[in-house]
């Protein structure tokens, strides 16, 4: 199993396309996320899962449409601040673990998507504490 991928080892597309799946379902239904999302979906999600199996090892479809993911600038013109990050990586690790993907690679899918999803945040939100008085 060593010289095999993420991909490979978690079951290929089928396993890739289900993970998308529950996410955009998850997103659909959080009204936290969904306005940020374009009402038809369905473009996003193809998106999405070409890069994921691309990332993880599998064809290199999404570098041959659509080029260099180029994730930040791509998600630059959404407001993200920590709380859509940490609304997007609770049901993407929801997602993963729905899906059943076991450790070792479990572990390394959390990490890659709390990694990036704090990469894209590009808004700084106020943290609630109240201002001190002088």
């Amino acid at each position: 199993m060593e010289n095999t991928t993420i991909y490979e080892q978690v079951g290929g597309e089928a396993t890739f396309r289900r993970l998308v799946d529950i996410f955009y379902d998850r997103i659909a239904d959080d009204p936290r996320l969904h306005a940020m999302f374009p009402e038809d979906l369905e473009p996003g999600k193809e998106r999405q899962f070409l890069f994921l199996v691309q990332y993880f090892g599998g064809p290199t479809t999404y570098n041959e449409q659509r080029g260099h993911p180029r994730l930040r600038m791509r998600h630059a013109p959404f407001p993200i601040g920590q709380l859509e990050r940490d609304a997007w990586l609770e049901h993407m690790l929801a997602a993963v673990d729905e899906i059943g993907i076991q450790e070792p690679i479990r572990t390394t899918m959390h990490e890659y998507f709390e990694r990036v999803s704090q990469a894209m945040i590009n808004q700084i939100q106020p943290s609630g504490m109240m201002p001190l008085r002088g």
